[in-house]
């Protein structure tokens, strides 16, 4: 399985991970039933989410994969019960579903004179329908399973809310405007959740990964030649480590704000984990 950073017992815990079946949310969901946990994967995509349940089970761990589409409340209700009669009430929530589409981007990262003629996607010509899908697969995807396995943790001890924002919730990047404002809008989320359950004793944080090799972005990254873009040089030009980020270096973050242990006086913060690229002016 993982090599972990830290050692944080999740022993009896139930976790929920949405967008498990992707390479992130799959990791997270490894990293937290090595810890203990009983972990739900719960993903659009049942077979992806399958396949990192039995790579747990085969390592000795408890998993269980479920089919579930965040954006539907109805059937995020249908899943909570099968959850709950499988592995018991959730202590522990990932929101990690989410993503960007083509209809919310923009070919070009800046206006020029005439490109409103041209035959390419400008900020005029953007699909409301793809930005609101945007907005929605992110915000609304974080909502609804927080209003359906957050009723769990009322009057328990220990819960805990993990949402996965992004370094491009600091700044905007050019191009995916839908996205950015999305993120944003889930660390803004993240600080009134975590206000508004504080008297419940359900503590609520999140972490703003910054540029990771995964399916959603590979191909913006890397040409058919498997090259580096042009876009990837100004990446890693604008990140003063100067690299991508290894997905288990997500890892310490995640498991210390799990800990109530480490973090139990910790709620409503972002943590940048991008190499520096937040920080870095340009110049």
């Amino acid at each position: 399985m993982l090599n972990l950073p830290l050692n944080v017992n999740l022993k009896d815990k139930v976790a929920v991970v949405t967008g498990a079946g992707g390479i992130l949310c799959g990791m997270f969901a490894k990293a937290i039933a090595q810890s203990g946990a009983k972990v739900a994967l719960l993903d659009l995509n049942l077979e992806a989410a399958q396949r990192i349940s039995d790579e747990i089970c085969a390592s000795g761990f408890h998993a269980k994969a479920y089919k579930a589409n965040v954006l539907d409340k109805e059937i995020m209700e249908e899943v909570h019960t099968q959850v709950l009669s499988d592995l018991g009430p959730c202590d522990i929530l990932i929101n990690g579903a989410g993503g960007n589409n083509p209809r919310a981007t923009t070919t070009n990262e800046y206006y020029f004179e005439g490109d409103i003629d041209k035959d390419i996607t400008t900020f005029f010509n953007l699909d409301p329908k793809g930005v609101e899908f945007v907005f929605n697969l992110n915000f609304l995807g974080t909502l609804i399973p927080t209003q359906v396995f957050t009723k769990d943790m009322l009057g328990r001890k220990g819960c805990n809310i993990l949402n996965i924002s992004s370094m491009n919730a600091f700044t905007p990047l050019t191009k995916i405007p839908a996205y950015s404002g999305a993120k944003a809008a889930i660390s803004n989320f993240t600080q009134w959740l975590a206000v508004h359950f504080s008297k419940a004793g359900i503590r609520v944080n999140a972490i703003a990964p910054g540029f990771f090799v995964t399916n959603q972005n590979r191909d913006m990254l890397f040409g058919s030649d498997n090259k580096p873009t042009a876009r990837t040089e100004k990446i890693l030009n604008s990140t003063p480590i100067g690299r991508f980020g290894e997905a288990e270096e997500l890892l310490g973050s995640l498991l210390f704000l799990l800990s109530n242990d480490a973090a139990g006086f910790i709620t409503g913060i972002v943590i940048p984990v991008d190499g520096g690229f937040s920080a870095y002016s340009g110049v």
